[in-house]
């Protein structure tokens, strides 16, 4: 059974799909609105992206086909002359698919992952070149010792206060948790943290050979203000980041990242994670959304000796560059084939998912700069828990050499 028709199947037992007017209403999984699903002869279409993507039948309109099969009227003639109708609904068991999970490998990785992050923290951390101190005064925070503290405190989860004992437990000196949040906001930190996140995912060079790109955001507790016409009085609205990373989609390992601010385009940025990823990784695929459409980034892609792997919208045309035109007729004429690579696209939004569920998703800090640094914290961290999973899977043995 084909996946799609096996979530169709299971929107159909769930959710209430009506007939309106020529058209089934199918609610959408998400929560989020509805599609329109016709099912007329020789006219059987979708609003869903899925469907002006593919042109085939998708999950709604498996739902919607379903329903429309399994409910029937019957007429019958009672003794008085008059008619009862009578609507019979048939019901069909669900199916569900199971993934294979190494439950050994993954019990011994969660147990030990705090242990050995801390490691493989330390290990990175010592790259780190500590400027010399001139003249006299107190001692300063060496920058090695105030990245370890900062991102085990991210890693923790607490605030830098309730920190503290962590810190005392994993470090010769703990910095003082007020000294943490001075170095959390120095934007010579942003460079470092960047570095590290890309120096972390070095060691599954080995592994990863496909990529995949796309962007999420972080919630702050800063409010920007504004002057409403519509309502006549002043509004807030909550400040975001938005994170744009690459992704391997064997491993979720976070490659390379960029955060921005909330209004940032994605399409800009994908030419400097490809630059940050392929001095570490050898790039054979690349799989992102139409945000990402571009004759630029086609071009990117190519010149890093990779397969861009990025649907076209609606109206899209053949004409464009070199790299345009071979991809469209990939798409065009080929779709089963690029479609088995686009879906790898998929597994960022799990890195995303994974992140914000293991550390959070918004940031604790107030200043823009510490913002920025905080959500490059999250990313080590996750791309430690990464690494200590593929310790355990794979038989990955990390190693970090050279200064950040």
């Amino acid at each position: 059974m084909d996946v799609r028709e096996q979530r169709g199947r299971e929107i159909a037992e769930k959710a209430n799909i009506v007939k309106w007017g020529d058209a089934w209403v199918v609610p959408s999984t998400s929560g989020d609105g509805s599609y329109r699903v016709t099912l007329d002869a020789g006219e059987i279409r979708c609003s869903c992206p899925d469907w002006e993507l593919r042109r085939t039948a998708c999950k709604h309109v498996y739902a919607a086909a379903i329903v429309a099969q399994r409910v029937t009227v019957t007429e019958r003639r009672e003794a008085d002359g008059s008619t009862t109708f009578t609507t019979t609904t048939e019901t069909r068991a669900v199916v569900k698919v199971s993934y294979p999970q190494n439950w050994p490998a993954y019990n011994r990785a969660e147990c030990a992952e705090k242990e050995v992050a801390q490691s493989l923290l330390r290990s990175l951390c010592d790259g780190i070149v500590n400027e010399p101190q001139s003249g006299r005064g107190r001692p300063r925070t060496p920058m090695s010792e105030a990245v370890y503290g900062m991102t085990m405190k991210v890693y923790t989860g607490f605030s830098g206060r309730r920190a503290t004992t962590d810190l005392e437990a994993s470090m010769e000196r703990a910095p003082r948790y007020n000294t943490l949040f001075d170095y959390m906001d120095r934007a010579e930190l942003t460079p470092l943290l960047t570095t590290l996140i890309e120096e972390s995912a070095a060691p599954l060079a080995c592994v990863e050979s496909a990529f995949a790109a796309d962007a999420t955001g972080f919630g702050t507790v800063t409010y920007r203000r504004r002057y409403d016409a519509k309502y006549g009085r002043e509004m807030k609205a909550a400040r975001w980041l938005k994170a744009h990373a690459m992704v391997g989609t064997s491993t979720n390992i976070i490659t390379s990242i960029r955060v921005t601010e909330s209004n940032v385009n994605d399409s800009p940025e994908l030419p400097a994670l490809m630059d940050a990823t392929a001095k570490r990784f050898a790039i054979a695929e690349v799989s992102a959304d139409k945000a990402y459409l571009s004759n630029n980034n086609l071009a990117v892609i190519e010149s890093h000796g990779a397969v861009p792997n990025i649907p076209f919208k609606s109206n899209s045309r053949a004409e464009g560059s070199a790299a345009w035109r071979r991809m469209y007729g990939l798409f065009l004429y080929k779709q089963p084939e690029f479609l088995a690579h686009y879906h790898k696209r998929s597994n960022v939004e799990s890195t995303f998912s994974a992140m914000k569920r293991k550390f959070g998703p918004a940031v604790r800090s107030k200043n823009p700069t510490a913002q920025i640094n905080e959500v490059l914290c999250k990313a080590l961290c996750f791309n430690l828990s990464v690494l200590v999973h593929a310790m355990h899977e794979l038989g990955i043995d990390p190693s970090f050499s050279g200064a950040a």
